[in-house]
């Protein structure tokens, strides 16, 4: 397995370095942008920590490998990575892939603190070996369904393609809004474009959520509802996030416009968040989103256990409930909650948020839990 240069230059040869395994989607069919701006804070915060002197006066390396959204790639590094002497995998965006990554590093006892995915079930059975940043997927989508709910939209309608992500998200939100008078309706996303939104006329839909990937066929999908006049009144969704990236802005304009998604950032961001979100903002050329900081984070939480614990594998997995750190979105810690089965911090601040039709590159607030 290739591995791609590291933007700092801090994957070297030096023996005394202390090795963190790096899981990124870097190309496709992986989300590509948000697999830079998640490489974009883990090397941030690695360059940060060097420049104060190290973990005790080593350095840290990042090893980064590429998983493409491929869960056996991503499995296969993990087994790379363990023989390459790593202390922690941190990483990995796509949920299917992390958890592929986890029950690995569970299976073969390495550290890994997953920065972004979101599936409740990362691994099948509780592991002390795994931990998250990112909130679990039913916390996130719940927090979606409320909002949905108080903009008067019970009569939901939902494109979904085969994947265990989309499939909880779709239960999760059926189980949420059924209790509350909310339908929910599946779709399949293999349908025409046009044959989609003939069915959420007859269906009488109120809201249509984009189950699906970016940049197909979540694009043309919302082209064709958007250019659809039996439709002007319908609300689009993507709870997973897909609005987040300038990607998305680029292939859809106005279009992509007033479709709201979830953000794990607060309201306002404080003084850490703010200095690191203008140094990400000035590496990757634009404003950071979540994910990046969720970068940030990750290596700032290793970091600490490290100098804290050593670099022992056992002893950082052991760490996990007794982190308490200041991270870009607050205080970071571990716990065990109920039907999640890693380490999870209890929560990082959710939001409801929409590109502002009026101007495509600003965001609103739509609703925080």
């Amino acid at each position: 397995m290739n591995t791609p240069p590291s933007p700092s230059g801090a994957e070297h040869t030096d023996r005394s370095s202390i090795r963190l395994g790096a899981l990124v989607p870097l190309t496709r069919p992986g989300w590509v942008e948000a697999g830079r701006h998640l490489l974009a804070g883990l090397d941030l915060a690695v360059r940060e920590v060097n420049d104060a002197g190290g973990i005790d006066g080593r350095p840290l390396e990042l090893v980064v490998r590429d998983t493409a959204a491929d869960p056996e790639r991503a499995a296969a590094a993990v087994d790379e990575l363990a023989h390459l002497g790593v202390a922690a995998v941190v990483g990995e965006y796509h949920s299917v892939v992390a958890r592929a990554a986890a029950a690995r590093a569970d299976a073969l006892g390495v550290p890994f603190l997953c920065s972004s995915a979101v599936l409740d079930a990362l691994t099948e059975e509780p592991t002390e070996w795994v931990a998250r940043l990112a909130p679990a997927q039913s916390h996130g989508w719940r927090i979606y369904a409320d909002f949905l709910l108080r903009a008067g939209r019970r009569r939901i309608a939902v494109a979904t393609q085969p994947s265990v992500y989309w499939a909880s998200g779709t239960r999760i939100l059926r189980d949420h809004l059924a209790p509350r008078g909310g339908t929910v309706l599946e779709l399949d996303a293999t349908l025409t474009p046009e044959a989609l939104c003939d069915a959420l006329v007859d269906h009488g839909a109120t809201a249509f959520l984009l189950l699906v990937g970016h940049p197909e066929p979540a694009v043309p999908i919302v082209r064709a509802v958007r250019g659809d006049r039996r439709l002007a009144e319908i609300f689009i969704g993507a709870p997973a996030g897909q609005p987040e990236f300038t990607e998305w802005a680029a292939a859809l304009g106005e279009d992509g416009a007033g479709i709201p998604f979830l953000r794990y950032l607060p309201e306002r961001l404080g003084p850490l968040g703010e200095r690191v979100g203008k140094v990400l903002r000035e590496r990757l050329g634009e404003a950071p989103s979540f994910v990046a900081f969720e970068g940030w984070d990750t290596v700032n939480v290793l970091a600490a256990v490290l100098r804290s614990h050593g670099t022992d594998r056992a002893a950082v997995a052991e760490s996990w409930p007794r982190v308490a750190v200041e991270g870009t979105r607050g205080p970071i810690r571990f716990s065990r909650t109920p039907d999640i089965t890693v380490w999870q911090w209890t929560w990082t601040p959710v939001q409801v948020v929409d590109r502002d039709p009026a101007e495509p590159d600003r965001f609103r607030i739509l609703h925080a839990g």
